[in-house]
């Protein structure tokens, strides 16, 4: 008898949409569009351009045109003004799956997110070494990566056939930053974000921040990596800017 045909679920994923307390009514037609197209939509970060409470507010009213499920981390540009726990709790009441070292599982795909960090890629990552400031920084970094190993493995607890989707803000990768100004790769992402990302069998991992990088590269160990920020989707022609990943 023949194998019945595998369920595909169509993931569209964009981050580094700055919204602003200008743009009502300027999002409506994209979330609709991206329903139609799309299962589950990702927002990899920096859901708001200054960190204000308004601008998640604006987003949270757009996201009704949504019927589709959202989950999303947080950016850097949503921790400028310490106001992240008012923008989570905004986001949270219009029924977004906010990820910081969670994990949600949508029909046979589970998504674990965090924010992630900076400290560079492979041999030019920083240390845990010098002063307490530096100390402090790589130590955030590790943080985040344990965070997500720690999503990713509540995922395989709950079920050994779920496919797992990484979802960051910051590049887990150096491929996926390329374009940048090689100067400031330590401020883009981490090596350390691809660690549990390769050993506990994540399919792709999703991120933003590098406004001119590269769309799509892949770990040491062959996980597909995608930079998802809107600036790179416009330029290579997504219109409107989100991309669709099938899994």
């Amino acid at each position: 008898m023949a194998n019945k045909k595998e369920k595909k679920t169509r993931i569209a994923a964009v981050g580094d949409i700055h919204v602003r307390e200008t743009d009502r009514g300027k999002w409506e037609e994209f979330f609709t569009k991206v329903s139609e197209e799309a299962e589950v939509l990702l927002l990899c970060g920096d859901l708001t351009d200054t960190g204000r409470t308004a601008e998640a507010e604006i987003l949270a009213d757009e996201l009704k045109a949504c019927s589709i499920p959202v989950v999303a981390v947080l950016g850097n540009h949503d921790y400028e003004r310490d106001n992240q726990k008012s923008i989570r709790k905004v986001l949270l009441k219009q029924n977004v799956h906010m990820l910081d070292g969670d994990s949600v599982v949508i029909g046979d795909v589970g998504f674990a997110g965090v924010k992630g960090f900076g400290g560079g890629f492979d041999k030019g990552m920083l240390g845990m070494f010098g002063e307490p400031m530096i100390k402090s920084f790589v130590q955030e970094a590790v943080d985040e990566a344990l965070k997500l190993d720690g999503a990713l493995s509540r995922l395989e607890s709950d079920n050994v056939d779920i496919k797992k989707i990484a979802v960051l803000h910051y590049a887990p990768i150096r491929a996926t930053v390329e374009g940048e100004p090689e100067q400031i790769f330590p401020f883009l992402g981490s090596s350390r974000l691809a660690e549990p990302i390769n050993r506990r069998g994540v399919v792709a991992a999703f991120h933003g921040h590098a406004h001119i990088g590269t769309l799509e590269g892949e770990t040491s160990k062959g996980v597909k990596v995608f930079n998802v920020s809107k600036p790179i989707l416009m330029k290579e022609g997504f219109d409107p800017p989100y991309y669709i990943f099938e899994v």
